[in-house]
């Protein structure tokens, strides 16, 4: 299924990112104008067209969608790996409620494709595990993703 273009999430990939999921962010460096990459998770679907994610407010990835509003998230779910790109803005400088100082970026979706390479499929999804104090990252998880939903 290699190759496969939409222009918004189908039921799969949006039910992958309405709960807790691990994506790629790829944004254009503000300064050097190459690639960033970034592993996130508080990433949240509102609908088939608009993705919602938080990161460090003093992150280099706010400064850079300040910058260059182009992104993508590459998704692995449903037996294979997504692209998923589009225009970013940043929402909220300060997501209030929460202990962290963390921003809210929303990207409005301009293309989803499959790219994962020709006669194959994951057959295992990533996975992983909190470092530290995991009732402190089970409630900050909660809070940021209300937020999402809420945003």
């Amino acid at each position: 299924m290699a190759n496969i273009v939409e222009d918004q999430l189908f039921q799969p990939l949006l039910s992958e990112l309405q709960k807790k999921q691990f994506v790629i962010l790829s944004t254009v460096d503000f300064e050097s104008g190459a690639p960033d990459v970034n592993a996130i998770s508080w990433v949240y679907a509102k609908d088939e067209r608009t993705i919602v994610f938080a990161v460090a407010a003093k992150s280099k990835i706010v400064q850079n969608i300040e910058r260059s509003n182009q992104a993508v998230i590459t998704l692995i779910a449903n037996e294979s790996t997504y692209s998923i790109s589009g225009e970013t803005s940043v929402k909220k400088q300060l997501i209030e409620g929460i202990t962290l100082k963390l921003s809210l970026i929303e990207l409005h979706i301009k293309e989803v494709r499959d790219v994962m390479f020709y006669g194959s499929k994951i057959v295992s999804k990533p996975q992983y595990e909190t470092t530290y104090d995991q009732e402190a990252a089970d409630k900050l998880d909660l809070q940021v993703i209300e937020a999402l939903r809420q945003a």
